[in-house]
């Protein structure tokens, strides 16, 4: 029975995870159209690609025993070819400085990511040890991932703007995180499940901030609505109020 519902939960995370990778897919289809990256940011992107070569390096059975964690590697594997599709399309419409910035993140992470692998593989010689390697790793880059979106929580507080914080993003990452959170202790893995202990609470903080800056930017536009309503009307009484008076003026001038 337990087994069974850690391979549920584990498929309905895998669906979440593929929900969460894919959400960005509509904002960059707006850095195509506008070929700009405008205000968003690389770094979530860049995260998430060491987050996902390290669990998916840490599924395979060179590090797990067999394919107890099959569950991570077929998400994880998709996940590296979306968020490498993302930060190359990220780099070619970014500026040049942007671009310099861009490559100084994602080589460190390429670079951790290589060493780790090697060391894991050839230092150590047991599957614990691989684990415990590794798992410390990729709980920092989880950590570290969930906690990337921060940026942009900050630039929605100073703004009261939701504008760069897509929705489904911080819905998708919080579902994810709460799936992979009861699969970690079903599968009595710490490095599974601690890192969405941190994912769960920040998804929900993204999500508390959309609702409460996206409900006063429809006030705003209501307002401005009404505004120009208002200043429509206000333009066509004195249009008419005008049109009057021109015409009392001629009568009198006709009677004069």
């Amino acid at each position: 029975m337990g087994d069974r519902s850690r391979i549920w939960v584990g498929i309905m995370g895998n669906a979440a995870s593929l929900l969460l990778y894919s959400a960005p897919i509509l904002t960059f289809l707006r850095v195509i159209k506008k070929k700009s990256v405008e205000e968003f940011s690389c770094v979530p992107y860049i995260v998430a690609l060491l987050n996902c070569l390290l669990y998916t390096w840490y599924g395979l059975p060179v590090v797990s025993h067999g394919w107890e964690n099959f569950p991570l590697i077929t998400v994880n594997g998709l996940g590296i070819l979306l968020e490498a599709s993302f930060i190359i399309i990220y780099f070619w419409f970014a500026a040049p400085k942007i671009k310099v910035k861009v490559a100084a993140g994602v080589l460190p992470v390429v670079a951790v990511f290589c060493v780790a692998a090697l060391i894991s593989a050839f230092v150590f010689h047991d599957h614990h040890k691989r684990k415990v390697f590794i798992g410390s790793i990729g709980l920092f880059a989880s950590v570290t991932m969930y906690g990337s979106p921060l940026v942009v929580v900050k630039q929605v507080i100073e703004t009261k703007s939701v504008k760069f914080m897509p929705f489904y993003l911080s819905l998708f990452s919080f579902l994810a995180s709460s799936l992979w959170l009861a699969y970690g202790l079903l599968s009595h893995d710490l490095f599974i499940a601690s890192p969405n202990l941190v994912g769960s609470p920040l998804g929900i903080l993204q999500l508390l901030l959309y609702c409460k800056y996206k409900k006063r930017a429809t006030e705003q536009g209501e307002n401005t609505w009404q505004f120009m309503k208002n200043n429509n009307q206000l333009e066509t009484d004195e249009a008419n109020l005008n049109q009057l008076q021109l015409v009392v003026h001629e009568d009198a001038t006709e009677k004069s």
